[in-house]
């Protein structure tokens, strides 16, 4: 695992347990699957203005590009993947390197899933100084 996804993966896992909320930013108020990968990544400014079901994909990764993400072709611990988990809904998460640190709606608070990613992964997006 690269140093930096290193510490990207320990914010993470430091925000397990968190209550989801959404569109949620701080730790103290409720995360949701942005705010997380916020959180983790250490960004500001995460947006809000997007709908929960219906989003596209496109502006998805024009956000993620403008927050300092690349694609890339295989992904590392301390990755973004974009993931389809419903026929209209995007998703984002943290790669663990086994397994998946999301902010969960069902369970309501963010969570660490090991083992395989349970939706399909769209794409998987790293820091360009990383």
């Amino acid at each position: 695992m690269q140093r930096s996804g290193v510490a990207v993966v320990a914010r993470a896992r430091a925000l397990v347990g968190v209550r989801f909320r959404p569109q949620g930013r701080t730790p103290e108020t409720g995360l949701d699957c942005i705010g997380l990968v916020a959180g983790a990544l250490g960004l500001d400014g995460a947006p809000r203005d997007y709908a929960l079901r219906g989003g596209s994909a496109e502006r998805l990764w024009a956000g993620l590009r403008a927050a300092g993400l690349s694609p890339v072709e295989r992904a590392q611990a301390g990755d973004v993947l974009a993931m389809r988990a419903g026929p209209e809904q995007l998703h984002l998460g943290i790669f663990s390197g086994d397994g998946l640190i999301h902010g969960d709606a069902g369970l309501r608070r963010v969570v660490e899933r090991p083992g395989p990613i349970p939706w399909p992964v769209l794409g998987a997006w790293r820091r360009k100084e990383d």
